[in-house]
């Protein structure tokens, strides 16, 4: 199939997203880049358009409904995530039984028409773009992070020092069992910057 690249990245971001839900504590959730500016959204405001516009997102342009409630009745770190991967769960039983026609049939785009592979890759660079503020506030927070597509500071630092690529849980169902991350190495001693200061 000429778009299973699509549904293997689907796969890979909805552990991506659940990963670094899970580096947040519950008591994160009100906070937001600065505390007085209402245009930055605070953790749970996140989790709440994840959950939101990939649900509007899959309903509205690529027809596939999974007929739950996009948001978890208890806004809790942990309940967001478990509702968030049972949905995208869904989502992708769903994509799996597409063929290639589908995926290259033209849908709506806000007020455009586009294939729905082209959606699909507009989907995932959304919601990388979200994850990747969600990973700022993280380090603001002096939270550790774990690996999300390469290493991190907390991993080992640069690619070129061979530093490791470290995820916090090898799979969902690993997150989902409240299992314990992955041990992160000891801070390295070599710059973890191009630019060290």
């Amino acid at each position: 199939m000429r778009y299973q690249f699509l549904i293997d990245t689907y796969e890979s971001e909805l552990l991506k997203v659940a990963s670094v839900w899970s580096m947040f504590h519950d008591e994160d959730l009100p906070f937001r880049p600065h505390p007085a500016d209402r245009r930055g959204r605070s953790v749970r405001e996140h989790m709440v358009h994840q959950c939101m516009s990939e649900d509007g997102w899959f309903k509205n342009m690529l027809g596939i409904d999974v007929a739950a409630p996009p948001l978890p009745p208890n806004e809790t770190r942990m309940e967001f995530i478990r509702r968030y991967a049972e949905d995208a769960g869904h989502r992708l039983d769903a994509l799996r039984l597409k063929d290639d026609a589908w995926w290259e049939e033209e849908v709506g785009f806000f007020k455009v028409k586009r294939s729905r592979a082209w959606v699909m890759v507009r989907r995932i660079a959304h919601t990388s773009h979200h994850r990747g503020q969600q990973m700022t506030i993280l380090r603001v927070l002096n939270r550790e992070l774990h690996s999300n597509y390469g290493p991190t500071a907390d991993t080992g630092g640069l690619p070129q020092n061979q530093a490791p690529v470290i995820y916090a849980y090898p799979d969902l169902a690993a997150l989902l069992s409240g299992a314990p991350k992955t041990p992160l190495p000891e801070p390295p001693s070599i710059p973890v910057s191009e630019r060290p200061q």
